[in-house]
């Protein structure tokens, strides 16, 4: 009688485990579907402020290099709280700098005799 008592409790709790197991794959994709669902309605304003933020590093970065000829590292210091996914590239022989939102935007600026640092033309 020991013996069923204690294959009855293994057989209770044994079973239970697998039961949990397979929530957590359920419990991601809702959470990965719900996290989906708010990207895709905050779509507008995600891109229009990446798109902002990313032309204010380009022009801001290009005036900073080559109008103060500072270095690209000692410019990533001028960027505002909040842009530290903004990435900065220069090409020197350009004379630019392009500023990366990862995925979402991109923008180059251009150092233009004369003129200072200037947006390359927007394509809509």
């Amino acid at each position: 009688m020991v013996k069923s008592a204690a294959n009855a409790s293994t057989r209770s709790t044994g079973g239970s485990g697998p039961q949990k197991a397979r929530k957590w794959p359920w419990v991601l994709l809702f959470a990965l579907l719900a996290t989906a669902a708010v990207l895709w309605f905050y779509r507008a304003p995600i891109t229009g402020y990446a798109g902002a933020g990313t032309a204010y590093s380009a022009r801001v970065a290009c005036s900073c290099r080559f109008v103060g000829n500072r270095d690209l590292e000692d410019c990533r210091k001028d960027k505002l709280a909040g842009m530290e996914f903004v990435t900065l590239k220069e090409d020197a022989e350009e004379k630019s700098v392009t500023a990366r939102f990862p995925l979402i935007s991109s923008e180059t600026a251009i150092y233009r005799e004369g003129y200072g640092c200037v947006l390359q033309k927007w394509e809509d």
